[in-house]
Formats: C-alpha cells, sequence, structure tokens
C-alpha cells in the first residue's frame, strides 16, 4: 500500500511541476522540487484523518495555487511548505536560508502562532494576523484560500464539532473574503461546502430539488441554448452557450430572501454565452451586438437589464446580463461575457498580473486594516469591521451628478452620506431616492441615485449606528457621540425623569449616579436596601429634550385638531412626534407624543391645552 501511495505522490507532485514549467524560469522549478522533498521529508511520519500520508495535502494546495489560482513560483513553494514550520521541528529561519525572505514571509503568515493566551480566541488571532499581511503582499491570503479550499473538500474525514467549526470559520471569513478578491469560483465552492457540512439535510434536500429539476428542465432548457446558438451563427457570431445551475447555497440563501419555496424561485439557473472578443472591436460593443440580435428573437423582460460591463462590482465581476423570454413561456437569465471576463472572474485580482493592478488592491485593504487598527478595535470588533468593510457583495449608487458611489448590500442612504463625505453624513437630515422623499435610514438598492439634505441642528445619535453597515460610517458616528460630553446623570429607564421633578440619585459601585423620581418602586427598593448609596441631585434643564406623552380628553368638535398642534408649535415651538386618535359618540381622545425641556415646560403645555375650548381633562402617561 506504502508504494501506490508513493506513486500517487510522485504523479500529483509531478502535476505541479508540469503546470509550472512553462511559466517559471529553470532555477524556479528547481526549487519548486527543493521545496516538495523537503515537505515530504519534514511530513513523513504523518497522517491525514483518512489514513493517507500528510504530503497528500501540501500537493494539494500546492495544486490549487499553481493551477486554479496561476500563482508564481514563491506562493507555490510556500504552498508546499505552508504546514512545515507549524507541524515539524523545521523553522522559518531553515525556510528563509533555504529559499529567501520572500518564501519565509508567506510561510510565516499561514502558520498559526502559537500563544499562552489570545486577545479573543485562536480564531481571530489567526484571521488578524492574514490580514495584516495584506500590508505587504495579498498572496499570502491566496496561498491561504488555497489551504482553506483542500481542507474544505476533505472536510468529510473529520469530527461533527470540527466540521462545524471550520464550516462556520469558512462561510464568516473565507469565502466572503474570496468573493472580495474576485475569486467566484474559490467564493462558489466554499460557500457551498460550508453549507454542506453545517446543514446536511437542507443541503441534501436542495441538491434532491436541483436535480429533479435538471431532469424535468433539461430538453427545453437546452433547446433555449441551441436557439440561442443557431441565432447568434445566422448573425456571423460563434459563441459558447452553457446552462448553469445554481448551488444548494445559492439557492438556499434565495428561498430564505424572497421567502419563496423551491418551486417558486425565479432564476434557479442562468445561461451563459461566451464570445471570443473580435479584433478591432471592444468587448462591449461584442456584447451589445449580442444583445441587439437576441432581442430581435426573443422578447426581453423591461427592466430586465444588468449592465456590469461599465460598472463591474467591487470585486472585479464584469458581464452583461439580460432577461429573455424563452419559447416555453418563462423569463430566463441570460450573461453576456468575454473569455476574459469568465478568466477573470476565476482568477480575481490576480488576473492582470501587472504590478499596479496587485498594488492598488493591497493598498485598498491596507488603508482600511490601517484605519481599522488606529482606532483601537481589537479581537472581534476588529474582525467585524473589516467583514462590514470588505465582505458583503456591493451595490452601485449614484450621485444626481451621476458620481458612483459603491457601497455594500443592506447599506442605507447613511451609508452613501458619510462615503460621499464625513461632513455630508454628520449633518445628513433627509433624502430623495430616485426623486421620492426617503429617510436617511432608508435601505438603497443597486442604481438608486441619491440626493443628501442636510440641516445645520442635525447630527448623529446613537440610533444611527442601527442604520449603518459601512465601517466608515460607524466610525463617524462613534467619533461624534465620544466627543461629546458624558451626561451628569443616567435616568432610570422604568420612571423617565425629566429636569424640574422630584428626584433623588444613587451612587453605583463604579462612581456614576442613576437619577430616579423619587415616587419610583425602584427608587423605593434602593432606599432600603442601599440607603447609603442615596446622594443629593441638582437635575437642571439645559438644551436636552426629553419625550413624553399625554393623553387628552375632550368634546369633538371642528377647528379642536388645529388648535391642539397651535398649542404645541407655533405658542411653544416645539415639534410634535405622533398624535393617535380615537373618536366615539363625539367623545375624543387623543395620544400625543412629543419632548420637553423640563417639567415647568410640561406644565405650561398641559395647563395651555386644558384651556383650550371642549378638552375636559389632560393627563401625563407614565
Amino acid at each position: 500500500m506504502e508504494r501506490d501511495y508513493d506513486k500517487l505522490i510522485e504523479e500529483k507532485a509531478n502535476h505541479v511541476f508540469e503546470v509550472m514549467a512553462p511559466r517559471v524560469s529553470p532555477e524556479d522549478l528547481e526549487r519548486l522540487h527543493k521545496a516538495f522533498e523537503l515537505a515530504r521529508e519534514a511530513h513523513a511520519s504523518q497522517k491525514r484523518k483518512t489514513g493517507e500520508p500528510y504530503i497528500l495535502h501540501p500537493i494539494a494546495v500546492a495544486t490549487i495555487a499553481a493551477d486554479e489560482l496561476m500563482l508564481e513560483a514563491n506562493p507555490v513553494i510556500a504552498a508546499f511548505l505552508h504546514d512545515v514550520v507549524e507541524d515539524t521541528p523545521h523553522t522559518i529561519e531553515e525556510i528563509r536560508n533555504l529559499f529567501g525572505e520572500d518564501v519565509a514571509f508567506l510561510v510565516r503568515v499561514v502558520t498559526k502562532q502559537k500563544k499562552d493566551s489570545y486577545d479573543e480566541s485562536k480564531q481571530v488571532d489567526n484571521f488578524r494576523q492574514m490580514l495584516n499581511s495584506v500590508q505587504y503582499d495579498i498572496r499570502a491570503l491566496l496561498v491561504k484560500l488555497a489551504d482553506r479550499l483542500h481542507n474544505m473538500r476533505t472536510l468529510s474525514s473529520m469530527r461533527t464539532d470540527k466540521q462545524m467549526k471550520i464550516a462556520g470559520e469558512t462561510d464568516y471569513f473565507y469565502a466572503p473574503l474570496a468573493n472580495r478578491l474576485g475569486l467566484y469560483n474559490v467564493k462558489t465552492e466554499l460557500e457551498n461546502l460550508s453549507f454542506k457540512f453545517r446543514c446536511q439535510h437542507e443541503y441534501a434536500e436542495i441538491e434532491s430539488l436541483i436535480s429533479r429539476d435538471k431532469a424535468a428542465q433539461s430538453q427545453r432548457l437546452n433547446r433555449f441554448a441551441d436557439e440561442i446558438k443557431t441565432t447568434l451563427s445566422q448573425a456571423g457570431i460563434g459563441v459558447e452557450v452553457i446552462v448553469e445551475y445554481r448551488q444548494p447555497y445559492s439557492i438556499w440563501r434565495k428561498m430564505n430572501k424572497y421567502g419563496d419555496d423551491f418551486n417558486h424561485l425565479k432564476y434557479r439557473h442562468f445561461t451563459e454565452i461566451i464570445f471570443k472578443t473580435p479584433e478591432g472591436m471592444s468587448e462591449k460593443d461584442m456584447a451589445l451586438r449580442i444583445y441587439s440580435v437576441l432581442t430581435d428573437r426573443f422578447k426581453e423582460k423591461p427592466g430586465g437589464i444588468s449592465n456590469y460591463i461599465d460598472s463591474p462590482k467591487e470585486n472585479g465581476y464584469q458581464s452583461f446580463h439580460v432577461k429573455l423570454l424563452a419559447d416555453f413561456g418563462r423569463w430566463q437569465e441570460v450573461h453576456i461575457s468575454s473569455e476574459r471576463m469568465v478568466r477573470d472572474s476565476q482568477l480575481g485580482c490576480m488576473a492582470s498580473r501587472s504590478e499596479d493592478n496587485i498594488k492598488r488592491w493591497i493598498e485598498k485593504f491596507r488603508n482600511v486594516l490601517r484605519d481599522i487598527a488606529h482606532h483601537g478595535q481589537n479581537g472581534g470588533s476588529f474582525i467585524d469591521n473589516v467583514v462590514a468593510s470588505f465582505y458583503n457583495d456591493d451595490i452601485m449608487t449614484f450621485t444626481p451628478k451621476g458620481r458612483e458611489v459603491i457601497l455594500p448590500q443592506k447599506a442605507t442612504v447613511l451609508d452613501f452620506a458619510y462615503e460621499v463625505h464625513s461632513a455630508l453624513g454628520q449633518k445628513a437630515k433627509y433624502a430623495r431616492v430616485n426623486g421620492f422623499l426617503s429617510s436617511i435610514k432608508s435601505p438603497l438598492r443597486r442604481g438608486d441615485v441619491v440626493e443628501i439634505f442636510t440641516d445645520a441642528k442635525a447630527h448623529p445619535t446613537p440610533d444611527w449606528l442601527d442604520s449603518v453597515v459601512t465601517y466608515k460610517a460607524r466610525k463617524a458616528i462613534n467619533a461624534y457621540l465620544a466627543s461629546q460630553p458624558k451626561p451628569e446623570f443616567e435616568r432610570c429607564t422604568e420612571c423617565s425623569p425629566i429636569p424640574g421633578e422630584e428626584v433623588i440619585g444613587f451612587r453605583k459601585p463604579d462612581g456614576s449616579i442613576t437619577i430616579h423620581k423619587r415616587n419610583c418602586p425602584k427608587a423605593v427598593r434602593l432606599a432600603s436596601q442601599a440607603g447609603d448609596s442615596i446622594v443629593s441631585v441638582d437635575f437642571k434643564p439645559d438644551e436636552t429634550l426629553y419625550p413624553v406623552t399625554i393623553v387628552v380628553h375632550a368634546v369633538d368638535r371642528y377647528h379642536l385638531f388645529v388648535d391642539l398642534v397651535d398649542t404645541i408649535t407655533n405658542k411653544l415651538h416645539l415639534a410634535i412626534d405622533s398624535i393617535n386618535t380615537s373618536t366615539k359618540d363625539n367623545i375624543v381622545d387623543l395620544r400625543i407624543s412629543f419632548a420637553v425641556h423640563s417639567y415647568q415646560e410640561l406644565q405650561t403645555i398641559m395647563a395651555n391645552i386644558t384651556a383650550i375650548p371642549d378638552v375636559d381633562e389632560v393627563k401625563r402617561v407614565e
């Protein structure tokens, strides 16, 4: 059996050398052989959970790096050696002496650091270590993604608890990272494998539904693909046409997003048209020519176009999407892509191998990571902010002048305002989205045109944090809130006292003071149990507004509502938050919510309302 494994090891390692030979120098090819031999010797006594020789894992990672990601010599050497320092007596110094500083750096980044204690957890520390590597080179992340991809492909040999841990990491961190780096195939496979091991029954059920649907739809989908190919061929355009079903995880996500079951879910599959770009013709012109020919033959769904050629996704994805009506009466999603676009979606940020291209990616990551670190984000909060900044799919929105503003999905008007300029976000009051009046907390969709309106008196409030997803917006809001003077007291959340009421304070162990109305049940209980903590407080009014609600009982009549509003807004210059009314047998009850500066101001309002003709009673709602 060992002899069979020896043959298998040689075959798989030789495949790596054959793939790399055309694109590296003879010296680098020799270094690749040397790295493999070192890894083979270092892991000689180790086995995987499957019982196979451990060396098959480094070879598989090197194969992914060489064959699927098309990386150069040093990262493939690092792929061979990525577990040597972590799992064997060999050291980084030895790697440096044998293969140079660059390989040593890559190996060091993907080697989990052993510590007596971790800032947050071993997982979070490992994430941070990898992300910090981006400040120097993105290739370390690509080696780690290759490692993770092979681990996920062979995860069935692990215990269930280990499967959940590794699958959870993959779904939260590695799959979105691959997406942001433009590695569509890697991202799709990682998230699908994660779903498979996290939710085996749901995965199996959706996989079965896809299989049955493929069998039921294959004839007419193939006929639709053939009709596309024939139509384009008659117009002198040669293309490749492929019908692709979305993976179980993508289907599951769409079912949950739209609340549909499998049978009612639209676009479970799509048809991809791949074209060669003729000499002297742009990719966009060719895509539009194909679109023109197809829409002469098939009915086009109004509003069904997504032009990702002119407006690529943040991860670089390009294609021209259109929805066409097939002869069997169903709208079909069609992607029109050049060969270069398809290749780039597989290789992502490494597709264009110019030094400037890689530098732009590294610089984008570096700036945000440096900013997050500068503001003292540690542990899980560091990772959460990175996730919010980079890992979501993006939407492209626009200013009224046509400036593109790229935001993560679920971003709001506030995110848009802060992305345009921090000062715009800080003073945002309302917006118009596609010309319609909208709250600054409204979620945005791809293609929205957003106009922000400001007010010099507007400023961030704590609830804004619940309505933003971008790191830039969250950082600015937190900075503003931290700069505001801290209140002298904390108000009891049960009795909600306002300045001018009879209050009493209780000093907490941390030195802060909580104030209560003197008749608050919580204050009475504290006075009986912790009387020594009672302190006198002077709760004075200032510019702060405190929400209150009153109930007005009155005889219904013409103009009563106007008189009430006039008393609160015009005479006392306070804004009304809400009014709810209920009328029965000519008796009306109104519940009015607004905000006041003090108890005296509230009493004045209530006295003014009581004086309105036909008002019988005014009470404050406690």
